[in-house]
C-alpha cells in the first residue's frame, strides 16, 4: 500500500510546474486597456482566462465553489484614469487556503501588473518625442530584477513537494504496520506463547524482517528520486539512508508503544493516526518552522520524520559534511524515553498473561470433590 500510495502521489504532481491555473476577470470598464489586461494574463502560463465575468457576485460565486482559483476586478473609467496619469486600482481575490496556489497566482499577477505598467510607462513617455526606445524602457524600469531559485531551479513543483510528502507517508506506514503487525502475532499466538521467557528477544525476532522491509522502502524512494527521476541532489545518499535507519527505529519504538499501552489494535492505531497526523504540515517544507508556535514547535520535535527531513535536505540541497548534517539526529535520544515505557508495559503484560495461563491450568488440574 506504501508503494502505491506513493506512485499515486507522484502521479499527481507529475507535471512538475504548474500551467494554466483557472481564473476569471470582472471587466467593469469595457475599454481597449482592460482587454489588454485580460490578454497579458492570460499570456502568462501560470494563469488561464477562464471567464469574464458581468459582475463582481457571479465570480466571488464560482471562487466560493472552486470552479476557478482567484478573480481580478479591473475597475470603471480604467482607461480614463490611466490616461489622466493616475494609479487605477486592479485588484485580485484568491482563496489563501491554497497556500501554494495562492502564492503562485499572487507572484503571476504581479509581474503581469509591472510588465503591463512599465509598457504603459514607456508609450507614454515615446509619445512625448525625442526618446529611442532604450532610454524609455530604461526611465519606466530602471532596476531590473531576477529572481533565481538555489536549488530548485526549475521551480520543479513535484521536486518540492513529493520529497517531502512521500518520507512522511513512510513514517505514517512504519507506525501503523508496526502495530498491525504486533496485533497479528498477539491474535494468532498469544503474547504467552509468542513472547515467552524472553519477550525483548522474541520481540526483535519479530520485527527484525519488518525492519529491514521498511528501510528497502527508504531506499526504494531515494533511488526513484535521485537516480529514475534524476532530481538533483549535490551530497551523499549514504548519510540519508543511515539517518532513514535512525528514523524507522524511533518509529517502530512508537508503533509498540502505542500497541501495548492498550493490546486494543483499533485504539492503538487512532494514537498513531493523531501522532502522525501533522507529519508533512510540520516539516517546515510549505511553512517556514521558525515560524510556528511553541506547541507546533513542541510537536513538531516529536516527530522522527522531521529530524530525518532536515538530514536529507542537508545532504541533497547543501552537501553539508557528514557529521553535520547528521546533527539533528541528535533529537533521537528522546525516544529512549518511549522505548523504556514500551518495555515496561511489554514486561507488564506478559507477565499478567503468564500469570493467566497458570491460573487456568491450575483451576483445569485441581481435583474435583462432591
Amino acid at each position: 500500500m506504501p508503494i502505491g500510495l506513493s506512485v499515486i502521489l507522484w502521479w499527481i504532481f507529475s507535471q512538475g510546474i504548474v500551467r494554466d491555473l483557472p481564473i476569471g476577470v470582472v471587466d467593469l470598464s469595457h475599454s481597449t486597456q482592460s482587454r489588454q489586461v485580460i490578454r497579458h494574463i492570460d499570456a502568462t502560463s501560470t494563469l488561464k482566462v477562464l471567464k469574464v465575468y458581468p459582475s463582481q457576485a457571479m465570480a466571488k460565486a464560482d471562487l466560493i465553489e472552486s470552479h476557478i482559483y482567484a478573480y481580478t476586478v479591473i475597475p470603471r473609467h480604467f482607461d480614463r484614469d490611466i490616461q489622466r496619469g493616475q494609479s487605477p486600482q486592479v485588484t485580485t481575490f484568491y482563496n489563501s487556503q491554497y497556500i501554494l496556489t495562492g502564492r503562485l497566482i499572487s507572484s503571476a499577477m504581479t509581474r503581469v501588473m509591472q510588465t503591463l505598467s512599465a509598457h504603459i510607462d514607456a508609450g507614454q513617455r515615446l509619445a512625448k518625442g525625442n526618446k529611442t526606445v532604450s532610454q524609455v524602457m530604461g526611465q519606466a524600469v530602471p532596476v531590473g530584477t531576477q529572481l533565481t531559485p538555489l536549488f530548485n531551479l526549475n521551480m520543479n513543483y513535484a521536486q518540492f513537494l513529493v520529497s517531502g510528502i512521500i518520507p512522511a507517508l513512510w513514517q505514517i506506514s512504519i507506525v501503523t504496520s508496526t502495530i498491525l503487525i504486533l496485533s497479528t502475532y498477539q491474535q494468532r499466538f498469544g503474547l504467552n506463547t509468542w513472547l515467552g521467557t524472553s519477550p525483548y528477544r522474541n520481540m526483535l525476532v519479530t520485527l527484525w524482517p519488518f525492519c529491514v522491509w521498511f528501510a528497502i522502502q527508504g531506499i526504494a524512494f531515494l533511488w526513484w528520486f535521485y537516480v529514475i527521476l534524476d532530481w538533483p541532489q549535490q551530497g551523499q545518499l549514504w548519510v540519508v539512508i543511515f539517518a532513514q535507519w535512525i528514523t524507522l527505529v524511533a518509529c517502530m519504538i512508537m508503533g509498540i508503544l502505542f500497541y501495548f499501552i492498550t493490546l486494543d489494535p483499533a485504539r492503538a492505531l487512532s494514537f498513531a493516526a493523531a501522532y502522525t497526523a501533522p507529519s508533512f504540515a510540520f516539516m517546515g517544507i510549505t511553512f517556514p518552522a521558525s515560524n510556528m508556535d511553541t506547541l507546533a514547535q513542541f510537536w513538531r520535535n516529536l516527530l522522527p520524520i522531521t529530524h530525518y527531513m532536515s538530514v536529507q535536505i542537508n545532504q541533497v540541497n547543501y552537501d553539508l559534511e557528514p557529521l553535520r548534517s547528521l546533527q539533528p539526529m541528535l533529537w533521537m535520544m528522546i525516544y529512549i524515553v518511549p522505548l523504556l515505557i514500551a518495555a515496561g508495559l511489554i514486561y507488564k503484560r506478559v507477565n499478567l498473561a503468564r500469570s493467566l495461563t497458570n491460573n487456568l491450568g491450575g483451576q483445569n488440574n485441581a481435583p474435583t470433590t462432591e
